[in-house]
């Protein structure tokens, strides 16, 4: 954060902060079922190192849900894909975003 603040300016780490919090609330907004679990989910594999696999998430402190929940939040869960591609659209201008059948 120091670092941040000393290069880019104290308001482009606010500015920073208030787009990725902005981010994280349209994230969750896209998740239409099963949507704290599946958020869960997406914060363990982006705040984690490299995954052997989904029931090693369950014993990092970030994923507080049991390995179980892991399969059920991706089995039953739900993204919304028209959703999502307006709120990456949003934060990325001018980029093409695509989002295939298995987003």
């Amino acid at each position: 954060m120091a670092v941040a603040v000393s290069v880019l300016g104290a308001g482009s780490a606010r500015q920073s902060r208030t787009t990725l919090q902005r981010f994280r609330q349209g994230w969750h907004a896209c998740l239409t079922r099963r949507a704290d679990a599946l958020f869960e989910l997406t914060d363990a594999l982006l705040a984690t190192g490299p995954v052997i696999s989904l029931p090693y998430l369950s014993l990092d402190g970030l994923h507080r849900r049991g390995h179980g929940s892991i399969y059920v939040a991706l089995v039953r869960g739900r993204v919304d894909t028209e959703a999502t591609r307006g709120l990456l659209a949003g934060l990325l201008p001018g980029a093409a975003i695509r989002c295939s059948r298995w987003m």
